[in-house]
């Protein structure tokens, strides 16, 4: 198995595995800490019935001396379980985090795709747990039925007080699970859909201030708020009832066990160290199930988390070839090509077929919201098909690796979005940028002069978004960065919607330079003037192809009037490369 395909068939159950020898040291660590942890009972019990009994001093000095040893060792396997456990959340910390956001980034790029968009979230909440008292908790409960057993061995009665308390504190532990999992996982569910409101309005903070949106946003965020809140007052009413539930219980329990001890002790059936270590070994079998009950929500939070990692994983299983590919041609084929958006009924693009040769530059047009970008986005493969085929020199592409065919492609989205660093690394794609391909880009894209005019040239810090940058520079970047590299594959969606005459001239140079070179491209336009030099157009309607040919051979027929006009109206002179935009 290629490292590649390794990545996308981890699971979180194949995580567990890969970690189990941290829970085996674990397990034997926690082995050896409850079995020192009975040293205290030992030592109380041979001071009662041995020390003072004999008056001898030098029996004092040796109990104390060995029970303090032991104690230094149970206190040094408990810092190297604590150790171990956080090394292990280290761990799956750096195994887990690229591979979740690389599901993450896919999930979000198709449409409606929200599930796991908190997903490095989940793993650091995983990472805290691994590192917290809960999973401690954990390795420590389980004991509970080995105390009960000594203390049985103590005196019978002691023992069915001790199992009887440790029944109904378990049976809290299970009350508390049916009455707190749902409301807990509902309250998470809330919480992460209001941070994703809030997220979304940072994203358009300025529309807001420009068209005072803030009064109707914050009563939209208030509402989402008082349910979080409400949840969150239901919940830690619960918690604190159970925990002060649990807490007389446990207290209950060990009087109870001390009553029993006492009256024991007078009837002389056991002697009063009997009556004092049962009680302590009792307190410390419920001190791990208390736990357990007071810190539920940290542990409902890391199942939640745990669910929805399996899941973000299982989803990006088997999605690509084995095998490497070769190097693609640019060759498109689309097999009738189904999609429609999850939870939707409408398709967006309804069979779509055609094929392209390597080379072959393809205009897309139709009005608007006839499904142009969403064919775009199937095209590279960024989208997967309802049904039907998206191929890349015979492949699938959805098969590709992403890493692979990444440098194969070049694509120019209709809202170019540029990350915070210099334009030579927005350029690279966040690579490390090599400059003469950087440069060799920009010059193919015709920025080269324009990033020359900017203050550090292509060391020019671009803000957060490309904030220092104007929309036009933002795509003519964006562009040269769709051409870094060797690109076989090259789609332009409405790439001169912000550039000014200049821009759309050096646009037009661009493509013709990607033409010579033997480069497959697909431009969505609704301006004519970038069709002209196009050898095919497909025409889009309400997601269906209602033409496909050679440019002359649609134009014909739609200056004939053969099939209603898309947003782009043809004149013969549009042909030899003259247009004009439809009134």
């Amino acid at each position: 198995m290629s490292p590649d395909n390794d990545t996308h068939s981890l699971n979180m159950h194949r995580l567990f595995r890969r970690f189990k020898p941290y829970f085996l040291y674990a397990s034997l660590f926690s082995l050896c800490i409850n079995l020192l942890l009975l040293i205290p009972s030992l030592y109380m019990l041979q001071v009662f019935d041995r020390v003072i009994g004999s008056r001898s001093g030098e029996t004092l000095v040796m109990l104390t001396l060995a029970a303090g040893g032991a104690l230094a060792v149970m206190a040094l396997l408990d810092l190297f379980r604590a150790r171990l456990m956080a090394a292990a959340g280290v761990a799956m910390d750096a195994l887990l985090g690229p591979r979740v956001l690389d599901g993450v980034l896919a999930d979000a790029s198709r449409l409606g795709g929200t599930d796991y968009v908190y997903g490095l979230r989940d793993v650091s909440v995983l990472r805290g747990f691994f590192t917290g008292n809960g999973i401690f908790a954990i390795f420590d409960a389980p004991w509970l039925p080995f105390y009960v057993l000594i203390i049985f061995l103590f005196h019978p009665l002691l023992g069915v007080i001790a199992l009887a308390g440790a029944a109904m504190l378990v049976a809290l532990a299970v009350v508390n699970e049916k009455l707190s999992h749902a409301p807990l996982e509902q309250l998470q569910d809330n919480a992460r859909k209001t941070s994703r409101y809030i997220d979304t309005s940072l994203r358009n903070a300025e529309v807001i201030s420009a068209l005072g949106m803030l009064p109707a946003l914050t009563r939209r965020w208030i509402g989402m708020n008082a349910e979080v809140e409400k949840l969150q007052l239901e919940t830690s009413r619960l918690a604190a009832r159970m925990n002060g539930l649990t807490k007389f219980m446990r207290q209950f329990i060990q009087i109870a066990m001390l009553c029993a001890g006492a009256f024991l002790v007078i009837e002389q059936h056991v002697s009063g160290g009997v009556m004092m270590a049962a009680t302590i070994i009792l307190g410390r079998a419920l001190a791990p199930v208390e736990m357990l009950i007071g810190g539920w929500r940290t542990l409902v939070e890391a199942q939640g988390a745990w669910l929805r990692l399996d899941g973000l994983l299982r989803s990006r299983k088997g999605k690509e070839h084995n095998l490497a590919l070769p190097k693609p041609s640019g060759k498109i084929v689309v097999e009738r090509v189904l999609f429609a958006a999850a939870g939707s009924e409408k398709a967006i693009i309804k069979g779509v077929s055609f094929e392209l040769e390597a080379g072959e530059s393809l205009g897309l047009i139709g009005p608007s919201a006839s499904g142009k970008s969403t064919l775009a986005r199937l095209l590279l493969g960024v989208w997967q098909p309802t049904a039907g085929k998206v191929r890349l020199d015979g492949a699938d592409i959805a098969s590709w690796p992403r890493k692979r065919l990444g440098k194969y492609i070049g694509y120019l989205p209709q809202d170019v979005e540029l990350f915070a660093g210099t334009v030579a690394e927005n350029i690279a794609r966040l690579g490390e940028p090599e400059a003469q391909a950087v440069i060799s880009a920009a010059q193919r894209a015709n920025a080269h002069e324009m990033i020359l005019r900017l203050p550090q040239g292509y060391d020019t810090q671009i803000g957060e978004g490309g904030a220092a940058l104007s929309g036009g520079q933002r795509q003519r970047i964006g562009l040269a960065r769709a051409l870094y590299g060797k690109p076989r594959l090259v789609v332009l969606d409405e790439p001169n919607a912000n550039l000014d005459g200049e821009g759309e001239a050096a646009l037009v140079q661009a493509m013709n330079g990607l033409k010579q070179a033997g480069i497959t491209l697909i431009v969505i336009s609704h301006r004519p003037s970038l069709l002209a030099g196009m050898e095919k157009l497909l025409v889009l309607r309400e997601g269906a192809v209602e033409l496909f040919g050679p440019r002359t051979e649609v134009l014909a027929r739609l200056t004939r009037g053969a099939v209603p006009a898309p947003a782009v109206v043809p004149t013969p002179a549009m042909a030899g490369g003259a247009t004009r935009r439809s009134a």
